[in-house]
């Protein structure tokens, strides 16, 4: 899809709502629409019932964690317009105490990604039939597509023999976790791999 093709869908769509749509870019042959989060459904609805859209396919949902931003998730939707050949990215803000509307009513596929997005994130959707855990177990602690969220959980699961039964117990590292020292295994080896400035034979 040419560049000029998609600034023409990007006009287009920012030109009819105006009020849903914060920004548009074109960059590597894909259109990206910025939009406010309150103005996702009528946003949504329009790219899916308008002629000259007919994104009739909802792709994927999923999130952007930035922990220092204070909206700190970019929720993303892909869509498809198999009737046109094109896609657009759709893209919302949202705060971490925010909600954002679902789209089960517009789509019914966006019941699963919507609860992926709360289980990875803790993203909330208001008016979701059915918001509940997905891919991790009901009882979870912490949502582990966060960028704070440690890279060995909270709890490891394991089968108790003596219990006949899997159970849930707290994460325990037999050795200091992440404690590295930074030096190469080649150290000390008559042979320097190229590259390896670390080790004292390289400064030779």
């Amino acid at each position: 899809m040419s560049d000029d093709t998609l600034l023409e869908l990007a006009e287009h769509i920012a030109l009819r709502r105006e009020n849903d749509v914060v920004s548009t870019e074109v960059a590597y042959g894909e259109l990206t629409v910025t939009a406010t989060v309150s103005g996702l459904p009528g946003l949504i609805e329009f790219l899916r019932s308008d002629p000259n859209c007919r994104f009739s396919t909802l792709i994927d949902i999923t999130a952007v964690d930035h922990p220092a931003r204070p909206a700190r998730f970019d929720l993303v939707y892909h869509l498809l317009s198999m009737h046109r050949n094109q896609r657009i990215r759709v893209k919302a803000q949202v705060r971490e105490d925010e909600l954002a509307p679902s789209l089960v009513g517009i789509f019914p596929g966006a019941n699963w990604y919507e609860r992926e997005v709360f289980d990875m994130f803790g993203i909330l959707f208001s008016g979701h039939p059915d918001l509940r855990r997905i891919i991790t177990d009901y009882g979870f602690r912490g949502y582990p597509l966060r960028k704070d969220f440690p890279t060995t959980g909270y709890v490891e699961v394991r089968w108790n023999d003596i219990e006949k039964r899997v159970v849930y117990e707290p994460v325990k590292l037999v050795q200091e976790y992440r404690q590295f020292d930074f030096l190469s295994p080649w150290e000390g080896a008559k042979y320097v791999l190229p590259g390896d400035e670390k080790a004292p034979e390289a400064k030779k």
